[in-house]
């Protein structure tokens, strides 16, 4: 089934076969349908997120992001990593100079503060209601690139109900 095909809530079809909605297992077929979506976009965003992010890590704490270094830190190959730059290029967040490295656009400058952002209030959420630090640290890596804009919103708010003792 296309994303675009007609759906109701009476029916789903599966291959040519119609089977009836449980009436009261199924959500509303727009509202899972937009759940679905939003997962799949979060997953195509995850790894531009993850790469802009540490490249911009990379820069301020050595000034220079080099792809053996994105490899190492991310556990992939270099032909993965330079695939990836590639489409980080073509969609305008990253310039690579020859024996230089990559750098950030200023479009990827932004992205990497809005993916640092979510990463730090998701982790300080969790910490704050008790995870360790550690598994906090690495949840966080995951939830941050799934969580709506108003769920991040709640989080934040509700730090200042369980202030965590971390200052970064």
């Amino acid at each position: 089934m296309s994303e675009t095909a007609a759906c109701s809530n009476t029916q789903v079809q599966a291959g040519d076969i119609a089977h009836p909605a449980r009436e009261s297992g199924l959500r509303d077929v727009t509202l899972q349908a937009d759940s679905f979506r939003h997962v799949r976009n979060a997953r195509r965003q995850e790894l531009v997120d993850d790469y802009v992010e540490l490249i911009s890590d990379l820069l301020r704490e050595g000034g220079e992001a080099r792809q053996v270094d994105l490899a190492c830190r991310l556990g992939v190959s270099q032909p993965t990593v330079a695939k990836m730059l590639a489409r980080l290029i073509d969609s305008g967040f990253v310039v690579q100079r020859s024996y230089r490295g990559v750098f950030l656009t200023e479009a990827g400058e932004k992205l990497a503060e809005i993916s640092r952002r979510r990463h730090q209030i998701v982790e300080q959420f969790l910490v704050a209601i008790g995870v360790d630090e550690d598994s906090a640290r690495r949840d966080a890596e995951g939830i941050e690139h799934y969580v709506s804009e108003a769920t991040l919103d709640a989080f934040a708010r509700h730090l200042d109900d369980f202030p965590s003792p971390r200052t970064d």
